[in-house]
């Protein structure tokens, strides 16, 4: 497990980082007011909640049992999809209540769960397997399988197919969050909102 610093860092360089860019444009054009801030601020904090969001029973099992444990919430494992779909659900209610604006709050809800899956990306190469499919399957997947396996000691034709898999699921990824970062003004050029 990377350290909550990594994963935020690796969320906002990585996966948001048009919106980095369009907010370093603007800063220094002198186009972003301060209303602007505010939006810009919630984007941040929505963010860096999604990507923390799969660790949150570390925060009560290190007050309650004195460990670290984070990886499930009763039986409901926090690192799958299905918990994505929480942290979705609770971004657009948080962004309904803050823009009042369905589409808006959707496109919070869609930023919220990049940031979500950028955290099981990193987990996903550190661990080497995540719940991803539960409650349909729940064994450990790796959409990073061969990263550490020579192509001579597997067929040709897999180890091709997990290599696109595993960059299609980071375009996919990456693609989330810049959809989401246009819909709300961001482009590579801040647009702000009405």
């Amino acid at each position: 497990m990377p350290y909550p610093i990594f994963h935020l860092m690796f969320f906002v360089f990585c996966i948001s980082l048009v919106g980095v860019f369009a907010v370093l444009t603007s800063s220094f054009r002198r186009e972003i007011s301060l209303r602007d801030t505010g939006h810009l601020g919630t984007l941040f904090i929505v963010g860096g909640i999604g990507s923390l969001f799969p660790d949150v029973p570390a925060v009560w099992n290190y007050f309650l049992h004195g460990n670290l444990k984070h990886t499930m919430i009763g039986p409901v494992p926090t690192h799958s999809l299905f918990f994505g779909i929480v942290a979705f659900a609770l971004a657009v209610m948080f962004g309904y209540l803050i823009y009042r604006n369905i589409s808006r709050a959707t496109s919070i809800g869609i930023f919220a769960e990049a940031a979500f899956l950028s955290h099981l990306l990193l987990d996903d190469v550190a661990d080497g397997g995540l719940t991803y499919l539960y409650p349909i399957y729940n064994e450990p997947l790796s959409i990073f399988v061969f990263m550490n396996v020579n192509l001579s000691d597997v067929n040709f034709f897999y180890y091709n197919f997990a290599c696109f898999v595993s960059v299609f699921f980071i375009f996919c990824v990456m693609l989330m969050a810049l959809l989401a970062l246009k819909d709300l003004g961001f482009g590579f050029r801040y647009e702000p909102m009405d």
